[in-house]
């Protein structure tokens, strides 16, 4: 029987889980930065959504978000083709379909039937993925589940150089 982990734990494994997470963001927009560098794509960071509520001191305030998130990334690669796509990384040995929002989903869905490229770009402990959208929305028929595993993933494996460079298995070139 696992052991029940004290509010104390929780938080911590929380707040670990919050900051792979952010890791693994600042990850992907290192490839995003090579990718432009190189002439191969201009994607972005995009910014959650909020409001200032209160100004405090020190250049620091409080703040609300004001809508649910919108998928992570958004820009325009070689050609002049849109690209949306959602960062998701767990630590553990699979990661859930259900990481993705409804929200995040009905936008990805959107740009997808406008003919936009949309997946996932994934990391499973210390592997890393680009997972189309029509893929990972169809996870549960093609898997027999609503979850992945690196070895369920292998085909979209990415490598890490300069950033996670999760084009490279689209553009196949020199660098």
């Amino acid at each position: 029987m696992a052991k029940k982990l004290t509010k104390e734990q929780i938080r911590y494994k929380n707040l670990q889980s919050n900051g792979f997470g952010k890791n693994f963001e600042k990850f992907v927009a290192m490839g995003c930065d090579f990718y432009k560098q190189e002439g191969i794509a201009d994607i972005s960071k995009v910014d959650e959504p909020f409001r200032v509520i209160r100004l405090l001191r020190n250049g620091r305030f409080e703040g609300q978000f004001t809508k649910k998130a919108n998928p992570d990334f958004e820009g325009t690669i070689r050609g002049g083709r849109s690209i949306c796509f959602e960062c998701k990384y767990t630590s553990k040995e699979r990661i859930l379909q259900s990481v993705i929002t409804k929200k995040q989903a009905e936008v990805l869905d959107s740009k997808y039937r406008l003919g936009g490229m949309v997946g996932v770009c994934c990391g499973i402990e210390n592997r890393y993925f680009y997972v189309p959208w029509e893929i990972w929305s169809d996870m549960e028929s093609i898997w027999g589940k609503k979850s992945v595993t690196a070895s369920n993933l292998r085909r979209y494996e990415v490598p890490f150089r300069q950033g996670i460079r999760f084009l490279d298995n689209i553009f196949r070139s020199k660098y």
